[in-house]
């Protein structure tokens, strides 16, 4: 067993139990402090939300535990004044990439100790966040752990109305923070593992791409039944997304991988995109791949094209 896959310590459960029973004791102070940036109304929820799980994940910056309440506040206003300067609405749960970069960054020496409880506090979200319904998961992944962040940008990826997109996700956070709260004691799977088989994945599947021919094991994951949706697919008809993989390396269009989130059936790839010159039509800079799957087979795709900014 690697020091990465060691299960959490003694200690780690005792501080996220702890902090779980002083999230309940504190609500009632976070909220109000919500409410005198924000006022009345979803944003002071969402915000106090954002704010419970960005402190269940940085529990280890705790130093003095009698200025918990302290803390927890100052976590709840920085939440607030995101959304006041925001032009957009903007999440409070920081990317698990994020977690990494602070792992192997020069202001953050990679003692084996903390590097630990870092991957296993990832774990422990990552499992809470594979035990909501995939249409709860799904917003939240979106939200959280992509660049598609605003409620906008989110229901035009859904298919759903804006108010369907704030309801989910109030939803989904309220499931994911009980859940943590009730198994803080766990052992987890390790989440790294499945974004790291995806980014190789997408890797080989770009590559194919490129070559014009896709490696047997990357055609055994798209089966005939896979069907493309969007803009990209023709109305009317059922698309299969080998095609339109064909038609843009046709095109001269190339991906580059930037970004990759990944559940056991939501996966989300986030691309750079390369135009030839002079090209007619040519696609976006970016672009992401929104895929639904059984069994690790893609049922759907649907790329998402960046809304224009207003």
């Amino acid at each position: 067993m690697t020091a990465l896959n060691l299960p959490p310590t003694d200690e780690e459960l005792t501080r996220r139990a702890a902090l779980g029973l002083l999230l309940a004791r504190h609500q009632a102070p976070m909220r109000a402090v919500a409410l005198s940036l924000l006022g009345y109304g979803p944003d002071a929820e969402d915000a106090v939300q954002d704010a419970a799980l960005t402190a269940l994940r940085r529990i280890g910056d705790v130093r003095d535990p009698a200025a918990v309440g302290a803390w927890l506040k100052a976590i709840v206003r920085n939440s607030c004044r995101m959304r006041l300067r925001a032009g957009r609405e903007t999440p409070g749960l920081e990317g698990l990439d994020h977690l990494y970069a602070r792992d192997h960054g020069p202001a953050y020496p990679s003692h084996p100790e903390r590097v630990v409880d870092q991957h296993a506090m990832r774990d422990w979200i990552w499992d809470a966040v594979e035990q909501l319904p995939e249409q709860l998961r799904l917003v939240l992944m979106l939200r959280h752990f992509s660049g598609i962040t605003s409620y906008r940008e989110i229901a035009h990826a859904c298919e759903i109305p804006v108010g369907t997109v704030r309801s989910r996700l109030n939803q989904a956070r309220t499931k994911v923070a009980q859940v943590l709260l009730t198994t803080a004691a766990h052992v987890h799977d390790d989440a790294s593992r499945l974004t790291e088989d995806s980014r190789q994945e997408a890797e080989a599947t770009l590559e194919g791409a490129r070559r014009g021919c896709q490696p047997r094991e990357i055609l055994e994951l798209w089966p005939a039944e896979t069907e493309l949706l969007g803009v990209l697919s023709t109305p009317g008809e059922r698309c299969h997304p080998i095609p339109a993989m064909r038609r843009n390396r046709e095109k001269g269009v190339t991906q580059h991988l930037r970004h990759v989130v990944a559940s056991r059936s939501i996966t989300i790839w986030e691309m750079d995109v390369t135009n030839p010159a002079g090209i007619p039509a040519p696609c976006p800079p970016t672009l992401t791949w929104l895929m639904l799957r059984r069994n690790r087979r893609v049922q759907t795709l649907r790329v998402i094209f960046p809304e224009p900014q207003r």
